[in-house]
């Protein structure tokens, strides 16, 4: 989950000049140029000149489904349901919009709610259904947030289908939305086989995108003519050898893959680092309850193109491999400026986290640049470094140098090993200025939420993250008595899933560490007979495993019953008997574990105890229903000992 966060950013010094000559290179745009440069981005934007000054901002359409570390909520829970108010995501995008009015927003349907695949796990069915789906969040953004969608995608790194994109280009087309152009399809570079036979669905694509391509394409994408991104790349724990793969691959996914865009997954690791990919992030905001972040290396790498090139600008045709390993690239506005990116990014110093990466060598070298064309009167150009030091670990990040003055055209450098550099015309990069982050510090251990907030500015409650259905803000009007205020579990039906979720509804909170405390919460089952709902700590796993997570549960049923399990399916079982709950009733339930006991109480009277616990050790609290079913919580409180 990305929590609500200011973004900032922080440091950076050195480089040296040599004039003795080396390996020779050519910046020439009389030759022709290259293909133009669609941008930089990932989960959040940063304005111009300061900080990432990402360009594309990419989102979740979310589907009510566990899409890697948690649920997003969709606009439409049920088929006559509309809330384009749910989520982060809205305020994400028209945050992202007021410090660039120029970023780029794109949309993607990781997984898709139960009613879009008619009960079957499958999207590509009923392709008007889902096509009409995704067109009204489209619609939404722009009648309710005032943002205009630029590309949407098809179905994350899942099978596509080729009548599916050609209905949702018509459909999009219908309700005049034909500035959007359609991604496809968001996993290999299978689908520009299919555009090269089918001509109506090479139509239909504007962007061929691939994940994690490993710096290389396919001819068969080349032969499309369209543009061709990584549309998912990076995904790297963002410590400096993170931010060497994403220094490597920002230059490396041109020269090697002629492809124009970037984007990480994700921008800010704000999540709980114990979930999966924890911390893959270009920085990291993972305590709201502080207000903590850290500014990683990763956001100045990213500040090395984007501070100095802009989408629309157009990359030279002379751009590769320097002899003594390393890249360079370089960037024209076709007005004057230049803008060269070199990154000299070890082997070992540079791995991402998929695909493998082949053994190359770099050594520190001289080079010495060539300018002609337009570029031969430039006498003067910026220059920005950043330096990982693995020896000293002493690191610096886009320090700002003195200008490098250009002779007869032409100008070498000395550079070191592990570096990026930046030469430009531009004028008007900075790092600015920002506060201190607050200290860092765990989460509570007395911690209360009742959810009594009235127009709450996000649909969910801080703090919780939703592994399995997801979990709103409710106004409970009819309840006469202190629950008017509640949190709410609304998904009742098992989406069209992405990961594997779990059967059970079921939101995380707290500290992984927590080992011995107790946990109070008031439910309301609105599930007649069959309905279920359960708190729970010490809960082990969350994201795509949260199917097999273990934990100490104590459950009670809508039939009068109750269980204790040592897992969220239900199947290993250390107490059960009669508890008398009933649905539509408010009942409290107490959980204490403390060592290998835990005990609990039904509305403040001992129900069972001293049920032995063999593990886990220690977890998140949660909070859950059997199935996926309505139910409500409320006075949720912890107490760490």
């Amino acid at each position: 989950m990305i929590y609500k966060l200011s973004f900032a950013i922080a440091l950076c010094f050195s480089l040296c000049f040599d004039l003795s000559i080396g390996e020779s290179y050519v910046l020439d745009d009389k030759i022709g140029l290259g293909r133009t440069f669609d941008g930089i981005g990932g989960l959040s934007g940063g304005g111009p000149n300061f900080g990432a000054s990402l360009q594309i901002l990419k989102v979740e359409i979310g589907g009510d489904a566990q899409t890697t570390d948690g649920t997003e909520p969709s606009h439409m829970h049920y088929e006559n349901d509309e809330n384009f108010f749910r989520g982060y995501e809205w305020w994400l995008m028209r945050e992202a919009k007021k410090r660039n009015p120029n970023i780029t927003l794109i949309g993607l349907p990781w997984a898709f709610p139960g009613w879009v695949g008619h009960g079957k796990n499958w999207p590509y069915d009923f392709p008007d259904i889902t096509a009409s789906y995704v067109v009204s969040w489209i619609l939404g953004a722009e009648q309710y947030h005032d943002l205009n969608i630029d590309y949407v995608g098809i179905w994350n790194e899942r099978n596509f289908d080729s009548k599916y994109i050609k209905v949702l280009r018509d459909t999009l087309d219908k309700v005049g939305l034909t500035g959007v152009g359609i991604i496809a399809a968001d996993g290999n570079w299978d689908v520009s086989n299919a555009m090269g036979v089918d001509p109506y669905l090479n139509d239909a694509v504007e962007v061929v995108g691939a994940h994690y391509p490993g710096t290389t394409t396919v001819i068969e994408a080349l032969k499309t003519q369209k543009k061709l991104w990584s549309s998912e790349d990076y995904s790297t724990f963002n410590d400096e050898v993170g931010g060497g793969c994403w220094a490597r691959i920002l230059n490396q996914n041109y020269i090697n893959g002629l492809m124009t865009a970037t984007i990480s997954w994700n921008l800010v690791a704000s999540y709980y680092e114990d979930l999966p990919f924890g911390r893959d992030g270009l920085m990291t905001a993972e305590e709201p309850w502080t207000g903590n972040y850290v500014v990683e290396s990763p956001i100045w790498i990213t500040a090395h193109t984007t501070q100095f090139s802009q989408p629309g600008w157009t990359y030279l045709q002379t751009v590769g491999h320097l002899v003594h390993g390393g890249s360079y690239v370089a960037l024209t506005d076709s007005k004057g400026n230049l803008t060269v990116v070199i990154e000299t990014m070890t082997h070992d110093h540079s791995v991402c986290i998929r695909p493998p990466l082949l053994p190359f060598n770099v050594t520190a070298q001289n080079v010495t640049f060539q300018l002609k064309g337009s570029f031969a009167s430039i006498k003067e150009l910026q220059v920005w470094q950043s330096k990982f030091d693995f020896k000293t670990k002493k690191p610096f990040f886009f320090k700002k140098l003195s200008p490098l003055k250009i002779y007869d055209g032409s100008f070498t450098l000395s550079l070191d090993v592990d570096a990026v550099y930046t030469l430009t015309t531009i004028s008007t990069g900075q790092k600015g200025t920002y506060p201190d982050p607050p200290a860092s510090g765990p989460f509570p251990k007395v911690y209360f939420d009742d959810f009594n907030v009235a127009n709450p500015s996000f649909s969910e409650a801080p703090y919780f993250a939703d592994q399995t259905g997801v979990f709103e803000y409710y106004i409970n009007l009819t309840d006469p008595g202190p629950h008017v205020f509640t949190l709410r579990q609304v998904v009742t039906q098992m989406p069209v899933t992405w990961a594997t979720d779990a059967d059970q509804t079921i939101s995380v909170i707290g500290d992984y560490k927590w080992q011995n405390l107790t946990v109070m919460c008031d439910v309301f089952m609105e599930t007649v007979k069959t309905g279920g709902v359960f708190i729970a700590v010490r809960v082990d796993k969350g994201g795509q495993s949260v199917r097999s997570a273990k934990g100490v549960f104590f459950w009670v049923f809508a039939d009068g019953s109750y269980k204790v399990t040592n897992d969220l399916v239900g199947k290993t079982v250390l107490a059960e008997g009669l508890s008398g709950t009933r649905a539509y009733g408010w009942h409290t339930l107490t959980l204490t574990v403390e060592g290998e006991y835990a005990t609990g109480l039904l509305n403040g009277y001992p129900l069972w105890k001293d049920a032995v616990v063999l593990g886990p050790k220690n977890g998140w609290a949660a909070i859950g229903t059997h199935s996926f079913e309505l139910a409500q919580f409320d006075n949720f409180a912890v107490e760490v000992k």
